[in-house]
């Protein structure tokens, strides 16, 4: 995330910290460190962020111009090392990044192995996930499901979820989130 966008488009709306924070959900000190770069939100705040500055989620990852109708996003050109990543959760690659106004927000995510009680996050907009490699397993309030290789689920926004990557590889999952309404 361009941790210098978020408070640059802050900054141009002439918001404090807290005004940001508070059209966002977050707390202001919560906030001061992703603009600082001292913690990766993940990828529901950064649609919240996105949301309350009123910008396509496009601008916190990549090129704010957006002007690009196609973008190639080639396999071996991603470096798992390059992902952004919020504590506890799973690491993650924009991809389609320098195309503004997207209908869909696609990401390849490597969620952790942790076996640690999982916080359940929730966004806006309905969700695929499709696993490319590995197993995960998908935590919902009232159910959990094993996913393998070429395994996906389709679930509706506002649903909490947590993934977790529980085979003997890392696994790695296209997850592809549907623009709120008011992005």
């Amino acid at each position: 995330m361009g941790i210098a966008t978020v408070r640059m488009l802050r900054r141009e709306r002439a918001w404090t910290l807290e005004a940001l924070a508070d059209r966002a959900g977050m707390t202001k000190s919560y906030l001061s460190k992703v603009e600082r770069g001292h913690s990766t939100p993940s990828i529901a705040v950064a649609m919240k962020l996105a949301g309350a500055l009123g910008v396509d989620v496009a601008e916190l990852f990549g090129d704010p111009d957006g002007t690009s109708p196609v973008e190639i996003s080639r396999a071996t050109l991603r470096d798992p090392g390059d992902a952004a990543a919020p504590p506890g959760g799973s690491t993650y690659l924009g991809l389609a990044t320098r195309i503004a106004g997207k209908q869909m927000m696609p990401f390849v995510l490597y969620p952790p192995a942790t076996s640690t009680p999982c916080t359940f996050k929730d966004h806006d907009g309905d969700e695929l996930v499709v696993v490319l490699s590995g197993e995960v397993e998908l935590r919902f309030a009232d159910r959990v499901e094993r996913l393998a290789v070429g395994d996906s689920a389709y679930f509706r926004g506002g649903v909490a979820h947590y993934l977790r990557s529980i085979g003997p590889d890392p696994a790695e999952v296209l997850a592809v989130i549907a623009a709120s309404p008011s992005s």
